[in-house]
């Protein structure tokens, strides 16, 4: 599978702007992409003000996201401020490129900066499949919590969005590799880079680990889109190999 790694900076809360800012770069892929990674909250950057910026399932923005997808005839992912019900979530979106879509609402809200107290925690652990792969869909604060990304499902891609601070990117980098290395996956996190309104630095460190903590993609400091192709064939050769995954603890994950 081929994937676009999108790092960018944002503009803070200003939806448009950010589309326009993605649109040029989805414009740069010179080659044909199964799926597009974008960061978390891409269409805003991580505010805690979701109503003054959050959409719906049919808003402006999951339509953007459906068009990239016909476009490029490519998933499209990453997350949205979006309301249900009166109540806000940090929703991560995968949209096929036939216009269907499957999402995760954030299970880990990031309490240290108050994210609990505006948004609802998702419940449910998602797998998608796609093209023969079953894809694990998290986001940021979800990376420090390794029982909730334990691989159970056989899942073959275990996917990250984030917008995770310069001053913890030590912790990012280390954890990226633990969680592929412990679920025997392929590992995939996609930052932002820049100065939030908050004036938190983002360096990105967008990366791409194999499923035995090697680096596909080591990594990256400066705007761009990053491709990279994984071999699922490899990975499976791996695991029946080592098989470590058969020799994990049973337990109930209570949520």
């Amino acid at each position: 599978m081929k994937i676009a790694l999108i790092q960018s900076d944002l503009h803070w809360e200003n939806a448009l702007e950010n589309k326009k800012s993605f649109e040029s770069k989805i414009k740069q892929i010179d080659s044909e992409v199964n799926l597009i990674v974008l960061p978390e909250m891409f269409s805003t950057g991580f505010t805690m003000n979701p109503s003054a910026v959050a959409e719906t399932m049919n808003g402006e923005t999951v339509l953007w996201m459906k068009e990239v997808a016909k476009q490029k005839n490519a998933a499209v992912t990453g997350s949205l401020v979006i309301v249900e019900n009166e109540k806000f979530y940090n929703r991560m979106f995968f949209v096929f490129p036939s216009g269907e879509i499957r999402y995760y609402n954030k299970r880990h809200l990031f309490t240290l900066a108050g994210e609990d107290q505006f948004y609802t925690a998702g419940t449910e652990k998602v797998i998608v499949e796609y093209l023969g792969w079953k894809i694990c869909l998290q986001v940021c604060y979800d990376l420090r919590f390794p029982v909730f990304a334990r691989n159970t499902e056989n899942y073959d891609l275990l996917l990250y969005v984030a917008n995770w601070p310069k001053v913890r990117t030590n912790a990012w980098d280390a954890l990226l590799k633990a969680r592929a290395i412990e679920n025997l996956s392929y590992t995939i996190g996609v930052n932002r880079i820049g100065f939030d309104a908050n004036n938190y630095e983002h360096i990105g460190h967008s990366q791409a680990v194999d499923f035995l903590g090697n680096y596909i993609l080591e990594p990256q400091e400066t705007e761009g889109v990053f491709v990279v192709d994984l071999d699922k064939n490899k990975m499976l050769e791996t695991r029946k190999k080592l098989d470590f995954l058969s020799d994990q603890d049973v337990f109930e994950i209570k949520i």
